[in-house]
């Protein structure tokens, strides 16, 4: 201001005019194009479940025909629908890598200790990216289940939080959907009524404008519980699915001679008298509550977790209803996903982690009216820290330290493009995060989480490479496109052995790429061992 006047003091009452008029212009336009740009950044509304398989939602054409999911259909034909998504192999790495933008062998500090799930992270060297989202004129919330260390971030990420968080409650962490203790910004509180419905209803009041600064574009992390074990369906949707029948998955009794050798101890169901299939009594681990009822039918099983959908099914009709009435719909990027799929007797299994689209992969949709295609479905893969990248690039902020993720932008624009040739990776390291999964661990704890080791997981095109790092283990090729259901191990066959040794060198460019130390300590594969070279280093 002393500049100014100054500078107006020794021109003529003319120029000091025209002087005066261009600045006022120029500080105007200032503000307009501030305004503008405030404008031009949406609000985000990330839906998350938990444990869904793509077969329960009637968008994906691989459900059974009596599957019906309107409103998240609707979202589907609103937007872009992924085929396939790999976030993490089971709940705790998908949301780490969520929150940091980082695969789990490079999520530092993030560790389980003491009674399960309890989880410990340090946050100068585990930081999430809803910070960033604050410090840069967001307001961000989260509502539903947390599990990624008992510091939910409140206050430091999230302006606003109900949690019902597992890590730090772990006596209550096999309350899926009763009687949660539910931090309320930093206070515990006994709540009653069914968790699906209670998210939804939070969730409501904060796109009303409870609980927020309504002058900001905000971030809503909302993570159901549902459809997790103990898989419970709502009161009103109990039964609802009685009497429907779900094709049975062509190798759901085995044997598995293409796969390797820990998918027979880890087979759940048994041919009953009837030729149907049935769960088989087994001892699991109960604090992974899931539901394992022995003698169950395969068909009481999909229907039961078709059931327990239907309320999220609902949740998102009123989330999405709650956007029109308060007219931010059209200012508003959502997505829905689940943090990894559940395998419904595929290959045998009644679990998720393994490497196998129907335990592993999870659905996605995005939309965001009128700014990017609709109706569209996107056949290549993208994986947690893709998405991170695309939700920054869209809310216009830097994440201030290296993330894992590529630019997926050119599939936004062009979701069914054949022009697109980037690699995605994905690892499993069990229990494992950052600089703990630098060396090999012993042969136990490659395999502490549901019996299934650590692997590499590789997607290019239309084919699927799996590593196991287990020595002397057989690799996996599957080709998408002709073989959905992941039956036919391509890296067993001579005729595809150039296939195998290309899908190798490219998984552990990817692996140098996201800075993977154990790349030096991978054990070599059956077919390294065959040819001799059990020695070869990667």
């Amino acid at each position: 201001m002393n500049q100014l006047h100054t500078v107006c003091r020794h021109r003529g009452p003319l120029a000091t005019a025209t002087f005066l008029l261009s600045t006022a212009t120029f500080l105007l336009s200032v503000i307009v194009g501030a305004i503008a740009s405030a404008e031009e950044r949406p609000n985000i509304l990330f839906i998350f479940t938990d444990d869904q398989n793509y077969k329960t939602l009637s968008c994906y054409p691989e459900s059974p025909d009596w599957v019906s999911t309107p409103n998240i259909d609707a979202l589907a034909a609103q937007g872009i629908r992924f085929e396939r998504t790999y976030f993490g192999a089971w709940c705790m790495p998908s949301r780490a890598s969520f929150l940091t933008g980082r695969l789990q062998h490079g999520i530092q500090s993030m560790r389980m200790e003491g009674t399960y799930p309890r989880c410990v992270y340090d946050p100068q060297q585990c930081r999430f990216w809803p910070a960033e989202l604050r410090k840069n004129g967001y307001h961000t919330a989260q509502i539903g289940k947390w599990h990624t260390g008992i510091d939910t971030g409140n206050g430091r990420d999230w302006d606003h939080q109900i949690v019902w968080n597992r890590p730090g409650q772990p006596e209550n962490a096999g309350n899926y959907f009763y009687d949660q203790i539910v931090t309320f910004n930093g206070v515990d509180q006994q709540v009653d009524g069914y968790s699906t419905d209670n998210y939804t209803n939070w969730a409501v009041e904060y796109l009303q404008g409870e609980n927020r600064d309504t002058s900001k574009p905000w971030y809503l992390w909302l993570c159901y519980g549902a459809i997790h074990g103990p898989t419970t369906p709502a009161d009103r949707h109990e039964g609802a699915l009685a009497g429907e029948n779900a094709p049975l998955p062509a190798d759901i009794f085995g044997p598995w001679p293409q796969k390797p050798k820990y998918l027979a101890d880890i087979a759940s169901w048994q041919r009953g008298a009837d030729g149907q299939a049935y769960r088989r009594q087994k001892d699991y681990d109960a604090s992974n509550f899931n539901t394992n009822t022995a003698g169950q039918s395969y068909d009481d099983w999909v229907q039961q977790s078709n059931e327990c959908a239907m309320a999220i099914d609902e949740g998102v009709g009123r989330l999405m209803a709650t956007l029109r009435e308060t007219g931010q719909l059209d200012n508003t990027l959502i997505v829905f996903a689940a943090d990894q799929g559940f395998a419904l007797g595929e290959h045998g299994m009644n679990n998720k982690v393994a490497p196998y689209d129907a335990a592993l992969a999870s659905p996605m949709i995005i939309v965001h009216a009128e700014k990017i295609p609709q109706g569209k479905v996107c056949q290549h893969p993208v994986n947690a820290p893709d998405v991170v990248r695309l939700l920054a690039d869209t809310a216009k902020i830097e994440i201030p330290w290296r993330t894992d993720g590529r630019d997926i932008r050119p599939l936004i624009t062009a979701p069914e493009t054949t022009d697109w040739n980037h690699p995605m990776l994905m690892t499993h390291t069990g229990r494992k995060y950052g600089s703990d999964t630098d060396t090999m661990p012993a042969q136990a704890a490659l395999m502490e989480v549901g019996g299934i080791p650590w692997y590499v997981l590789l997607r290019s095109g239309k084919y699927k490479y799996i590593r196991h790092m287990v020595a002397g283990e057989i690799e996996e090729i599957y080709d998408l496109q002709e073989d959905p259901e992941e039956l036919v191990n391509l890296a067993l066959r001579d005729e595809h052995q150039t296939l195998l040794t290309s899908l190798r060198a490219m998984a552990l460019a990817e692996l140098r790429r996201t800075d993977a130390k154990f790349i030096d300590a991978l054990p070599p594969t059956a077919a390294m061992v065959n040819e001799g070279a059990s020695t070869l280093k990667p």
